[in-house]
């Protein structure tokens, strides 16, 4: 299915993976709505919604740079006017925005967690409900959450409990789409790396080196793929690299363009395996104590 003329909102999309997915729907001839706060860049921030703008583009195809604070309903439901109002309708949602922070429960202020559930989950569900309308209406929508496939293993929630509540809620956000909107022309997916992703977090929080990391574009081109697919394509909480084998027969030999060091290929820390899909040694938070947080982690 041709994306030529689509209409896309991508959060966070300023930088790292939501600016990989901008472009990457851009070049497929998408118009891209820039949803972000940041509007000027920085030296740990590089990028912003008037930079990605520029690129988008370039590329060929409009874009509306929005700045944009999540935790506020009101902004959240007038960025979604403003792309109707210019383009006349949504047909793609990337609910990327997220906070991080892997602590234990103790370890969590409940400021903090009021932040990271009103970042990730609260915003994802005002996101989806403001656009779904629209898509119901023209009976074409996709809606892809950057959020990891829900475990029910208790021994996964270490460490971790905060930060699962927030972007589990995500997960279920998209599966709530995905039922509501079956049979209407809407496939709602959630989308996790297996790996760390090279971004800004990745190198702010210090998680790992070059060699531990795949580039955005896996994630981009799963997105892709994603908007381009069937309407009946939905409810999957999918990982990347299995996404582009099963669904796409990729090879391992295909995912290597996807390394950050071309010679090495890096550990699939975040796929699931026994249960859970981060390790619970694994701690960040707070960019003020990461050194703190390294001394207590295993990278």
């Amino acid at each position: 299915m041709s994306l030529a003329g689509r209409i896309a909102i991508v959060t966070g999309s300023s930088r790292g993976i939501g600016r990989e997915t901008a472009l990457a729907l851009a070049r497929a001839g998408a118009n891209i709505l820039i949803a972000a706060k940041s509007v000027k860049e920085s030296p740990k921030l590089p990028g912003s919604i008037l930079t990605v703008a520029a690129e988008v583009e370039a590329l060929g195809v409009e874009a509306l740079p929005y700045q944009l604070d999540l935790r506020d309903v009101h902004q959240v439901k007038s960025c979604v006017d403003a792309a109707v109002e210019k383009w006349g309708r949504i047909d793609i949602l990337v609910n990327n925005a997220s906070a991080l922070w892997w602590q234990s429960i103790q370890d969590t202020p409940i400021e903090k967690y009021d932040l990271i559930t009103n970042i990730n989950t609260r915003s994802a569900f005002a996101m989806t409900q403001a656009c779904m309308p629209n898509m119901m209406k023209n009976s074409y929508g996709r809606i892809i959450n950057m959020s990891p496939p829900i475990t029910t293993s208790f021994t996964g929630y270490e460490n971790k409990t905060a930060y699962y509540i927030s972007k589990y809620g995500m997960s279920m956000v998209a599966l709530g789409a995905a039922a509501e909107g079956k049979g209407r022309g809407i496939a709602s997916n959630t989308l996790w790396p297996a790996t760390v992703i090279q971004s800004q977090a990745s190198i702010n929080f210090k998680l790992g080196d070059p060699s531990q990391w795949r580039k955005a574009t896996i994630l981009a081109d799963c997105v892709v793929k994603l908007c381009e697919g069937p309407d009946d394509f939905t409810g999957n909480m999918l990982i990347d690299d299995e996404y582009l084998k099963e669904e796409h027969g990729f090879s391992d030999d295909d995912l290597v363009q996807y390394r950050v060091e071309p010679d090495v290929e890096p550990p699939r820390l975040f796929a699931p395996t026994n249960s859970h899909w981060l390790n619970k040694d694994l701690k960040r938070g707070d960019v003020k104590q990461l050194s703190s947080d390294q001394a207590k982690s295993k990278i």
